[in-house]
């Protein structure tokens, strides 16, 4: 499977997070300046992750092209998504195991801190990214969101808004 259109995507989300939520990234400081490697341990490739102020990046790599990391936080694309949305204990996935955190501790505990500050809902972060069109999106997503959960199992949306 080809990476670029997965990066694409997913850079187009940072991008838009950045704009809307400029504090993520300015609450990272001088942790702004880290790599951090998200490693989904279900899925063939990872993410680094450079949440730059000015420019933060998303790169997708292959498993076995993926070092040059100051931080990495890997788990189950379940665990990950869970951190993000705030419906899963950082604290009890890492002491269970379901997340394992390498590298920079600082680091990772900054970052943690600036997602569960700025609340993310992908799911609402997907829909800004198309504009005027987006409330639509939204709508259509918020509906479809409770189905794909089950179907996943995985935590897609910060909070059910129905």
């Amino acid at each position: 499977m080809p990476l670029a259109p997965l990066e694409f995507a997913l850079q187009r989300l940072v991008t838009s997070v950045g704009r809307r939520k400029p504090g993520l990234f300015a609450r990272l400081g001088r942790q702004g300046d880290k790599v951090f490697l998200v490693d989904p341990t279900d899925l063939p490739f990872a993410f680094l992750m450079l949440p730059r102020r000015d420019g933060p990046r998303i790169e997708a790599r292959r498993r076995d092209n993926s070092d040059g990391w100051d931080a990495r936080i890997a788990g189950t694309l379940a665990a990950l998504l869970g951190l993000v949305h705030g419906t899963a204990d950082g604290d009890a996935l890492f002491f269970s195991r379901d997340i394992v955190i390498e590298g920079d501790m600082e680091a990772v505990l900054a970052l943690r801190n600036a997602i569960d500050d700025t609340e993310l809902d992908l799911v609402a972060e997907m829909a800004a990214m198309f504009g005027g069109k987006g409330e639509r999106v939204e709508r259509i997503a918020r509906r479809l969101v409770p189905m794909a959960s089950r179907l996943s199992g995985l935590t897609l949306t910060r909070w059910d808004r129905s």
